[in-house]
């Protein structure tokens, strides 16, 4: 006889080593799925022991007629059938009803049970005959606790319910199994039925079945021979359940479920076997997964750059792990083997993702430089922006759709999506960039030159030169971008970032036209220009009839509104006064004199670092330093005006000291000849000859010899008026009879002279 071993102890302490020893003696792990196991609960004293050693062939400890009655089995006990095939585990239970517990009965009654019910296949219920029909005796408390927690706790599955009626008397028992049954039915109906079984039958949970045994005291070979009939019963047992190597962990974690938590869900031993079995195959896959060396070498090489054939190489490695779960698993119940292969998937997968992220972006970031490199390339030959930018996205996106088809693995349901989204968003970016580079070249150029000019309506051309080359801009970028499968929102925003970087462009170049040297330059050229040249462009003779004063005025004004344009940002068309209050300040009616400057004027409204109709981000320059810039411009501009004022009255000696000079030799002439002798040598042809070249030769010294040409002279040290007066002393030392003739003539012209000059 096999001698039983405690499995859980009074204390409810589950006896893992023992549990462990049990299974290697009796080579328990070795059977299969070729075993089945069997449980007996009932009253204390009912002779549950008694019947489990005669029908499986135990030893478990039996009760002492002769010393009374009492508690003879406490906890939970096992022992391998000697006497049944195939290999059958008989659990022999605690009675129920014990006074020797007292009020933990209840508990570790419930606790007892459950564990029955959840790993046996049949459960035997010992009930003795003459208790059919009582409360207690009858085991209807317990019945009732049975049912219960199979509705709430147990899914649906088939178990034998053997109600073994002890010491049968003559009533038949077809008369007893009736009434029995009655009674099983309505503790059924009686039980609370659950929202998720509310339509199951007691058939769903049990197979119900009922037999009776003569007593074992007074009729023990009647008793002997129906056992031996009862043990039929459990010959060849074909009970669907899970391999026995995972028994003793799924027993365990049974228990410790039941120990620990009163009202959980329970699962069916069947299921908890194959869950805890499939999951440490999987766990020993997946561990085997990621020491792989194929992998490992694939792993590695990605990080570098795109690996070829990525996707169908990391696919056969994981194929082969799954196929070795699907070997190792074939025998554990198919939708906990197919969870836990999904989840082994889940997890393969979620390592080899980082890898298979790292090949996207490898390949998202070939084809952006490719497409880059392409686009640049066709726009320096001259192909339109619109051409281009589509041809270029439609191959480079075909590519990089045929790189992730590659890249894909058979095992995910993975894809490129959020990548190819990146990556168009990326190329957009990236055509926004070259056609930015574009926009802000051509506008550089053209602003650079509006703002060189400086005339009054520049800021309304910079304005129309914005408006036009940006909403043009818009046009074409809008028209590149209609194969792109992007939402309308980011195309949007891109135009938006489009008009913003055209406006910083004009403001940058303002900032940097605005610079104080430059302004300072361009205000100095500029009345050069209107002071020097005349309205046709020609230069200016500082004659008698020229007005210094007034051309000093017009230069003045022209610069100023240079330094007015360029003082302030005008994009939004927003009136200010920024010109009034330049010219008001700095300018008095003649043009000179700063107001500020002015006895008794009002505080200098130049003085501060704003302006009042202007915000501080699109000040150029402040009205203090418009005002110290107009300060240095007006000192350095005023040796112009005096170099003028200068030219202009050695102008004016030069031609009193010619008119003295003629008049003085022409009368010593007149005085020595005679006048009617000097017209006669006048007469002659060759003297008119010689008159008409120098009359000629004197008209251009006067016309052309600008305040350039008499700066550079005495700049050199040469006197123009003392060389005047040499050479007519020399000429009067000197007179030859035609010289005297001449001179007389130019005295004729000295009227002609004067209209001129």
């Amino acid at each position: 006889m096999e001698k039983g071993m405690q499995l859980i102890d009074g204390n409810g302490t589950f006896n893992v080593e023992g549990f462990q020893d049990f299974m290697t003696t009796t080579e328990f792990a070795q059977c299969g799925l070729s075993y089945s196991v069997v449980a007996i609960i009932g009253p204390q004293s009912s002779g549950k022991s008694t019947l489990m050693n005669h029908v499986f062939g135990t030893d478990f400890k039996m009760l002492n007629a002769s010393k009374g009655r009492g508690q003879t089995t406490k906890g939970i006990w096992i022992a391998k059938s000697s006497e049944i095939e195939p290999f059958t585990i008989a659990m022999d239970l605690e009675g129920t009803d014990s006074s020797a517990r007292g009020e933990d009965n209840t508990a570790f009654e419930k606790q007892s049970t459950l564990f029955a019910l959840a790993i046996a296949d049949t459960i035997l219920v010992n009930m003795w005959c003459k208790d059919i029909g009582l409360e207690h005796a009858a085991c209807r408390p317990l019945l009732k606790l049975v049912f219960q927690v199979m509705k709430r706790l147990f899914q649906p599955r088939k178990r034998t319910l053997l109600f073994v009626i002890r010491d049968h008397t003559r009533t038949p028992l077809e008369f007893l199994e009736t009434a029995l049954r009655k009674d099983i039915e309505k503790i059924w109906a009686a039980v609370a039925e659950p929202e998720t079984h509310s339509s199951a039958a007691l058939s769903d949970y049990f197979n119900v079945e009922i037999t009776a045994l003569s007593s074992y005291e007074f009729e023990e070979d009647k008793f002997k021979d129906q056992v031996a009939h009862l043990k039929q019963r459990f010959f060849n047992s074909n009970s669907p359940r899970d391999l026995a190597s995972g028994f003793s962990v799924c027993a365990e974690k049974i228990w410790k479920t039941i120990k620990d938590n009163k009202d959980l869900h329970i699962p069916d031993p069947k299921v908890m076997a194959a869950s805890v079995r499939c999951e440490e195959i999987a766990k020993e896959k997946l561990k085997q997964l990621t020491s792989d060396e194929k992998w490992l070498e694939l792993k590695e090489d990605v990080q570098v750059g795109p690996v070829p054939w990525f996707g169908a190489t990391l696919s056969s490695i994981l194929a082969t792990y799954l196929s070795q779960y699907d070997k190792e698993v074939i025998y554990f119940d198919q939708d906990v083997r197919n969870a836990k292969r999904r989840q082994l998937e889940l997890n393969a997968l979620e390592v080899v993702r980082d890898a298979y992220v790292t090949m996207l972006e490898h390949l998202s970031s070939k084809t952006l430089e490719i497409f880059k490199t392409k686009l640049e390339q066709l726009l320096n030959e001259g192909e339109g922006f619109v051409a281009s930018a589509r041809s270029c996205a439609r191959s480079c996106l075909h590519e990089f759709d045929q790189g992730c088809k590659d890249a894909a693995i058979r095992q995910s349901e993975w894809n490129a999506s959020n990548v190819r989204e990146k990556l168009t968003r990326d190329m957009l970016s990236k055509m926004m960039a070259i056609y930015e580079e574009q926009l802000t070249d051509v506008l550089a150029d053209e602003l650079q030159f509006l703002f060189e000019t400086g005339e009054r309506d520049t800021w309304l051309s910079v304005r129309n030169l914005l408006e036009s080359k940006t909403e043009n801009a818009v046009s074409e970028f809008s028209n590149a971008v209609v194969g792109f499968k992007v939402h309308r929102s980011a195309i949007d925003t891109k135009l938006e970032h489009l008009r913003e970087n055209a406006r910083n462009v004009v403001k940058r170049k303002a900032k940097e036209a605005a610079a104080a040297e430059r302004v300072l330059t361009r205000m100095k050229e500029r009345f050069q220009q209107v002071f020097n040249r005349d309205e046709i462009s020609n230069s200016r003779f500082w004659t008698r009839e020229k007005n210094i004063d007034e051309i000093e005025r017009n230069a003045l004004s022209a610069s100023l509104k240079i330094l007015s344009a360029m003082a302030a940002v005008r994009l939004d068309k927003l009136t200010d006064q920024i010109e009034h209050l330049l010219f008001s300040s700095l300018m008095d009616e003649s043009g000179d004199i700063p107001s500020s400057q002015r006895t008794g004027a009002a505080p200098d409204p130049l003085a501060s670092n704003t302006w009042e109709e202007v915000s501080p981000n699109d000040t150029l320059l402040t009205p203090v330093e418009c005002k110290s810039l107009w300060m240095e411009f007006k000192e350095d501009m005023m040796y112009k005006t005096n170099q003028a004022r200068s030219d202009q009255e050695a102008l004016r000696n030069t031609k009193r000291l010619i008119k003295i000079v003629v008049g003085v030799v022409g009368a010593a002439v007149i005085t020595a000849v005679g006048v009617p002798a000097a017209m006669k040598i006048a007469a002659r042809p060759e003297v008119a000859a010689v008159l008409k070249a120098v009359t000629t030769w004197l008209l251009a010294v006067l016309k052309y010899l600008g305040m350039e040409v008499w700066e550079t002279l005495k700049y050199i040290g040469i006197d123009v008026l003392e060389v005047l007066k040499d050479a007519a002393a020399v000429a009067v030392r000197s007179l030859q009879p035609q010289i005297v003739a001449i001179i007389i003539a130019l005295v004729t012209k000295q009227s002609d002279w004067r209209q001129q000059y």
